[in-house]
């Protein structure tokens, strides 16, 4: 089983779409004042307008702005987080081993936090049996 899709609920959706597509990088797919999604490379990241149509909140039911932890992997994370504090994201935890693995953690605009691991990117070499 894999991670196919990951829902993000924003107050302002012309804010969250600038943070996922330019400041992280992402390729946005389709894009609507309710509804935006990003590719990404295996899952689909969908934006979610937490208000309705009135303006008012969703009820207890319903999860509002901020909700939600989706999670990204990168080959270079140190590289990732110098570009992140570059462009003034807010880091809230700075890369570090976790279980074995380099992770940190960022701030989007809603205070959401965000998870990025590194990862190995396959090796270049063939190998021949």
């Amino acid at each position: 089983m894999r991670v196919n899709y990951a829902i993000v609920f924003v107050s302002d959706m012309d804010c969250s779409i600038a943070f996922y597509r330019d400041t992280l990088g992402l390729a946005l797919r389709f894009e609507s004042a309710y509804w935006t999604e990003f590719e990404t490379e295996g899952a689909t990241l969908a934006l979610h307008a937490a208000e309705s149509a009135d303006g008012e909140r969703f009820d207890s039911e319903h999860p509002t702005a901020g909700h939600c932890r989706p999670g990204f992997s990168v080959p270079d994370l140190r590289g990732f987080h110098d570009r992140m504090l570059e462009r003034g994201v807010r880091c809230l935890r700075e890369p570090s081993d976790v279980a074995g693995s380099l992770v940190a953690q960022y701030a989007d605009p809603d205070g959401l936090s965000i998870s990025v691991g590194e990862y190995a990117p396959p090796s270049s070499e063939t190998h021949h049996s």
